[in-house]
């Protein structure tokens, strides 16, 4: 059954060219035809089935292609197969739910509307191969492949996010393809710095010849930051609260339950993770303060902000500072790796799962289902809770990661930790009353695309360590536990209530909002680079304008010289008169120095 594993990963280009030739042929009969368009069908909808097939197929599988680049090498084992799980699971959720999510996109579009069948026609063709990009670098293990398809998801994922193209998408789109393609290079560059000093072709290579570098310190840090830009390192994070509005609902499901993992498993695919002879203690203590000040700044940032998909974006950049402080563990105390890899992993998959719930619960809560209010909310705060670490599989994953790190040096990063939950807490809490404020009119059918895949995404994130292959046993907390790992969600949820009664009371909302937009950082980045390029536009005058004065110097030099050319002419003249008697002088002088001789 090899076979199935190059299908997976070939089967979303082979929906994506389908469907470019079937809207090709319908642009070709013309505006009568698009009433006959089948836009997000069944067949679109089914890019990850075989991957999600591929990740419960028991057993390891390999396909290696000598023809292919510098030697192709695909293969699912039991460290890739919890991440191709939930990757595609959430995909085909997400799919789901955009059938109904643009049902009047596509109704427009069937009706003669070239804008909308414009938006729609980029949705359906780079929709599958922002999935193939992302099942590609997960099950691959020859670095070409792997960054084949990291850049894939990357430059595909743009064309997602400006979808709606108005002001705010071409914005989110900025930032998120100028972050991208910074990311990019320092990914290339590290990439080929250390595969190159060892002539490595797989990513198991690459690990060993960055341990074993001389540089490998920096080859280390340039990958670290250049996957951090995906997973939103502190000062590379600021496109996720710019993006994540822009962006159609689904595809801010897969933006942050699924693509910003890529930078996490472009970490433990390239990192020296759990090598005692690496010798980057250092750089890992570095990685463990920076998700630690991401994952605090992240939760101050993202409660004034009044978008709900801003405020998850910025609970997004704080879960994923916790995320990257487990793997500086990993660089910093190699003997707790093997420990850590299966918390990280369960932790990446509950998060994973938990924000693409609740980034679909965004588009429920603007169209809501005929259910009662209180329900709605009870389903809507579920993933909420957990993801504060309160309830099923955030509150089992925040256990699992405790009994990873006791008795250890690093135990004291369990409390960071516990802290770091409560700005989660209050983020998830904050987002919630958004939503409630901004929430429409109930009319959804329940039997909708919509309804169903929120409600599947709910469950199944509810539900993740049930079945998340992770090759070993999960820990369970016991009663004792608890009251340890409860009490951020408690005091989470406390402040919230305390925020909301201070709203109640006063204006509503706070005035700082409006004075931090979404992207921080992004705005000072703008202002610099404007500076710059305004300071680079008056150097290239003031160069020009020396530029002109040093010609006008020479041309007037020139001139000089050519004046004195001329005065030399007219010696010239006057010796050329006096040269006859001059010969004949000088013959005489000759012939009477002869005779006197």
């Amino acid at each position: 059954m090899s076979l199935l594993l190059p299908v997976a990963l070939l089967w979303p280009l082979l929906v994506m060219l389908y469907g470019g030739l079937r809207l090709a042929l319908v642009q070709q009969e013309g505006r009568d035809s698009r009433s006959r368009l089948e836009l997000l069908g069944v067949g679109w909808w089914s890019a990850p089935l075989p991957a999600l097939l591929l990740a419960l197929w028991p057993g390891e599988l390999s396909v290696s292609m000598p023809g292919w680049m510098l030697g192709g090498l695909w293969q699912l084992d039991e460290a890739r197969r919890p991440w191709l799980l939930f990757g595609a699971l959430l995909w085909l959720l997400a799919g789901w739910y955009a059938r109904g999510y643009l049902a009047d996109e596509r109704r427009q579009a069937e009706e003669g509307d070239a804008n909308a069948l414009g938006r729609l026609m980029g949705f359906t063709l780079l929709w599958p191969l922002t999935l193939a990009g992302n099942l590609l670098l997960i099950l691959a293990e020859d670095i070409p492949s792997f960054y084949l398809g990291f850049v894939t998801m990357t430059l595909a994922a743009y064309g997602l996010v400006i979808h709606r193209r108005d002001r705010e998408a071409r914005l989110g789109g900025l930032a998120y393809i100028v972050l991208a393609l910074i990311g990019e290079g320092m990914i290339l560059a590290g990439l080929l710095w250390s595969a190159g000093s060892a002539e490595a072709l797989t990513l198991t290579e690459l690990r060993v010849a960055i341990g074993e570098a001389e540089r490998g310190l920096w080859m280390a840090t340039l990958l670290w930051l250049g996957f951090g830009v995906k997973a939103g390192v502190i000062g590379l994070h600021v496109w996720l609260p710019l993006a994540h509005p822009a962006a159609p609902t689904p595809a801010s499901a897969v933006l942050s339950g699924v693509m910003v993992k890529a930078g996490v498993l472009g970490w433990l695919s390239t990192l020296p993770l759990g090598s005692g002879e690496a010798g980057l203690a250092r750089l890992g203590e570095v990685i463990i303060v920076a998700g630690l000040l991401g994952a605090f700044a992240a939760a101050l940032l993202g409660v004034i902000q009044r978008h709900p998909k801003a405020v998850l974006a910025y609970s997004s950049v704080s879960q994923l500072g916790m995320l990257a402080s487990l793997v500086g563990v990993g660089l910093a105390a190699p003997e707790l790796w093997p420990a850590l890899l299966a918390p990280v992993t369960l932790f990446a998959g509950h998060h994973g799962m938990t924000k693409g719930a609740l980034f679909l619960g965004v588009g429920i809560s603007e169209h809501p289902p005929r259910l009662p209010a209180w329900l709605i909310v009870t389903l809507l705060a579920l993933p909420a809770l957990s993801l504060g670490g309160a309830l099923t599989s955030g509150l089992i994953a925040k256990g699992f990661i405790k009994e990873a790190l006791k008795e250890s040096e690093y135990s004291s990063l369990v409390n960071w930790l516990s802290v770091a939950a409560v700005g989660s807490t209050l983020l998830v809490a904050r987002a919630l009353w958004r939503q409630w404020r901004r929430r429409g009119e109930p009319g959804t059918p329940l039997r909708s695309p919509m309804c169903l895949a929120w409600l599947f995404a709910v469950l199944a994130a509810a539900a993740v360590p049930l079945w998340l292959p992770l090759g070993e046993s999960v820990h369970w907390p016991t009663l004792s536990d608890l009251p340890g790992l409860l009490w951020p969600a408690a005091l989470g949820l406390g402040l919230s209530g305390l925020a909301l009664l201070a709203a109640k009371l006063g204006e509503g909302e706070w005035k700082l909002s409006s004075h931090l937009p979404p992207g921080d950082l992004w705005w000072g980045y703008a202002a610099l680079a404007r500076r710059m390029r305004s300071g680079l536009v008056t150097a290239g005058g003031m160069l020009e304008s020396r530029g002109l004065q040093l010609r006008a110097r020479l041309v007037a030099r020139e001139h000089r010289a050519i004046a004195r050319l001329d005065g030399l002419a007219r010696y010239e003249r006057h010796f050329s008169r006096l040269a006859v008697p001059l010969m004949i002088g000088l013959a005489l002088l000759l012939l009477l120095g002869f005779w006197l001789g």
